[in-house]
């Protein structure tokens, strides 16, 4: 003999792709994308918020007393996404180094 929880979800018709929600569609625009390159970054964090920052070092020469970086680019990110950034770039750099080799500091 059938439960009365048995019965109830029976007569549940619904499909079960209408029961459950489903993901937006993500669209990626790059029509106002612009690209930037650089050799230095460093990391700044508050309570709230982490910032990257992103610039280049002109000097090629050794044995400089002091170098110079024009910082370029400042990303401010909260915590959640500097996590999934993280995240994201060791599992790109994990995928690096399978194809390429250790990379080595």
């Amino acid at each position: 003999m059938a439960t009365k929880e048995t019965r109830e979800e029976s007569k549940d018709t619904r499909p079960a792709a209408a029961s459950q929600e489903t993901a937006p569609k993500v669209v990626w625009d790059d029509s106002r994308m612009r690209t930037a390159y650089a050799n230095v970054c460093n990391v700044l964090g508050t309570r709230e918020e982490i910032m990257l920052l992103f610039g280049a070092n002109q000097a090629w020469h050794g044995g400089q007393k002091q170098v110079t970086v024009l910082l370029s680019d400042r990303i401010v990110l909260n915590p959640y996404a500097a996590k999934r950034l993280y995240q994201l770039l060791g599992q790109g750099l994990k995928e690096y180094e399978a194809r390429y080799g250790e990379l080595k500091l």
